[in-house]
């Protein structure tokens, strides 16, 4: 499968050394559950967008440090794009900021969360099973880092996955698909960032988000479910 890495950030420099960018992270994470994918990567925070929706299997968008109601020209941009690729029924799926984008893009609103930081691992509840979350299990757990959330759902928004932290943590609108967690954010890097937003984040938050860790995140899971999930929507677009 190729797959379209929309990247909406880099990683700190202060831990790039140690942790990678984004797309190496990427890239290991999807070759740890299928060696053959390729990766195609374009920097849409510097306005690169693809030409064609159908350039790639499917698409892919990494989280940001930058919201998606910051009236930033390349985010309504890539807004656009995610319109695109939802009437066309290719497979999108968003990671974190690219959730929100998702929801924000088909009509949803996202705004800043009243509680504050999600940080560390978040443990949801699995709300509805779909035949491509193999292999199906009751929750999903995995490293989070945000302050905007998903409030209100784009119409025809089916909620697969939430928490009393966050409402509507895994989405499905049709051949898009959104989750508030990074499968891609190691327990280390998810320590290491915390300490370098320690004062933005706040004490007692960031030493919730530190005991959280001691469990391992469903990261291979949900990887297995996106690229099940882009799979079948291949399968649907190419037999309809």
């Amino acid at each position: 499968m190729h797959i379209g890495l929309l990247q909406c950030d880099d990683v700190n420099p202060v831990l790039i050394e140690r942790h990678g960018n984004y797309p190496a992270m990427f890239e290991t994470l999807l070759k740890r559950v299928d060696p053959s994918i390729r990766l195609s990567v374009w920097r849409c925070l510097e306005g690169e967008l693809p030409d064609d929706v159908a350039a790639c299997d499917g698409w892919l968008t990494t989280g940001s440090q930058f919201g998606v109601n910051d009236g930033l020209d390349w985010v309504e941009g890539l807004c656009g794009f995610v319109r695109q690729v939802h009437a066309a029924r290719r497979p999108l799926v968003g990671i974190c900021f690219g959730h929100q984008l998702i929801a924000k893009a088909l009509g949803g609103r996202v705004e800043q969360h009243a509680r504050g930081w999600g940080v560390g691992l978040s443990f949801n509840r699995v709300r509805e099973q779909r035949p491509w979350m193999q292999p199906p299990q009751p929750g999903l757990d995995l490293v989070v880092s945000h302050q905007d959330q998903v409030a209100e759902l784009p119409e025809g928004a089916q909620v697969l996955a939430d928490s009393s932290f966050c409402a509507y943590y895994l989405l499905e609108v049709g051949s898009c698909l959104g989750v508030q967690g990074h499968p891609e954010f190691s327990p280390g890097y998810s320590r290491d960032l915390m300490q370098l937003r320690r004062e933005r984040i706040g004490e007692h938050r960031v030493r919730e988000g530190e005991a959280s860790l001691s469990v391992e995140p469903d990261s291979v899971v949900m990887t297995h479910w996106l690229l099940a999930f882009m799979h079948y929507w291949l399968d649907r677009t190419s037999n309809a």
